[in-house]
């Protein structure tokens, strides 16, 4: 697994495309009171089960894997000049 450039960047971006999607999609929102590690579980599940992306392999749907996932993600949704990408 290759870290992205900005890839902590990418993972707060995608958590906020992410609660906008699920808002949107009428299946919850995010609450203050959500840590981020839950955020980022619930957000990567979401993807999954809507066929968005591809799931990790049994074992490795650790934290790490789930932002890198969720980054990789991101990145394919911006266009290809955002700040991000360069």
């Amino acid at each position: 697994m290759q870290k992205l450039k900005h890839e902590a960047e990418l993972v707060v971006q995608a958590l906020r495309v992410g609660a906008v999607y699920a808002k949107k999609r009428g299946v919850g929102q995010f609450e203050e009171t959500d840590s981020a590690k839950e955020k980022v579980t619930y957000l990567y599940r979401l993807l999954v089960h809507d066929k968005l992306i591809q799931p990790l392999a049994k074992g490795q749907d650790t934290e790490p894997n789930m932002k890198h996932k969720l980054a990789l993600w991101m990145s394919r949704q911006l266009p290809s000049d955002h700040p991000l990408l360069l």
